[in-house]
């Protein structure tokens, strides 16, 4: 019989799957990490659990201290989580432009919301910024330690847990992985774990094409939550990727559909962009290679959203 000692000990291990039906023919084989599968249903449960256990390795983080974030919501419900497993009071700056059902999870888990308002729900340049500015305030009390999602180096060591599973699952035979761009700490994490692993594998960075920051240096609008934030993501190192890619958000959002209705995987439109580049990345390099990426999180937090709502 084996028993986990908590919640916090079933982060990680999640299952890779290949694609079959939507893969174009005479295409790479196209891996899909379901990092939905961890508690909250993300993969920023792994980021979560690193920055909160770092910070108590170091001191920085002690018994009756409060946790502060801002956050789109995926960050904000896995530091909840955690914080609750752990018993910290945690405080959280998100906006409305983010999908009510992370607001919502987040505040199930006993957070406390201050919500900055946005442009008519969408993911405008100044609003990460307006976000951070808050938490900022917030921050002064001495009794507080901020996460600092976009600074703190110690998401990087949580997400390295990904690309050393990568190559323990597929014995280090991926040709090619990429991964959408928000803080940078996925992207991060995964390639430094795959080079100190010895994989030749090619990592390519993603982003909206309405906000091609990393591909053309101009910020823009989107609705992709938790990518395409409007500056260059100060943990994000050139040296670790060999290309940008920008990627239609109309795409991503009906290669998410796709990916449910016809392989049975249930993500967000993140999700939707790494596989829709997934797959044209798969044609180009043809068969006999493997691509590989990521579903963060789960559809289930997009259900009062449009991504599912009235499509054929």
């Amino acid at each position: 019989m084996h028993i986990r000692p908590s919640t916090l000990h079933a982060i990680g291990n999640t299952p890779l799957v290949r694609l079959n039906k939507i893969v174009p023919p005479d295409s790479a084989e196209v891996l899909v990490k379901l990092e939905y599968i961890n508690p909250t249903g993300s993969y920023k449960d792994r980021m979560a659990l690193a920055m909160i256990e770092e910070a108590e390795k170091r001191g920085d983080l002690r018994p009756g201290m409060t946790v502060l974030e801002y956050t789109g919501g995926s960050t904000g419900s896995s530091l909840a989580f955690v914080c609750a497993v752990k018993g910290y009071r945690f405080r959280v700056v998100s906006s409305d432009a983010f999908a009510q059902e992370k607001l919502r999870t987040m505040q199930a888990f006993g957070a406390e919301l201050t919500i900055v308002r946005s442009e008519g729900g969408k993911i405008t340049p100044d609003l990460i910024p307006r976000m951070i500015e808050v938490a900022r305030e917030m921050a002064a009390d001495d009794n507080t330690y901020w996460t600092d999602q976009f600074n703190n180096r110690d998401a990087v060591t949580g997400y390295q847990t990904i690309g050393r599973e990568l190559l323990e699952q597929t014995d280090g035979s991926l040709d090619v992985y990429c991964g959408g761009v928000g803080t940078a700490g996925m992207l991060v994490g995964v390639a430094t774990a795959l080079r100190e692993g010895g994989a030749q594998t090619r990592v390519i960075a993603l982003e909206p094409a309405t906000s091609p920051l990393l591909t053309s240096g101009k910020p823009g609008t989107h609705h992709v939550e938790g990518i395409g934030t409007g500056f260059v993501p100060p943990m994000l190192d050139s040296s670790l990727y060999t290309e940008a890619r920008a990627i239609d958000e109309a795409l991503a959002r009906q290669t998410a559909r796709r990916m449910a209705r016809e392989e049975g995987i249930f993500a967000g439109v993140s999700s939707g962009l790494n596989v829709a580049a997934a797959l044209q990345i798969a044609q180009e390099i043809g068969p006999g290679h493997t691509v590989v990426t990521v579903a963060v999180d789960s559809g289930l937090k997009y259900l009062a959203g449009d991504l599912y709502q009235d499509h054929p």
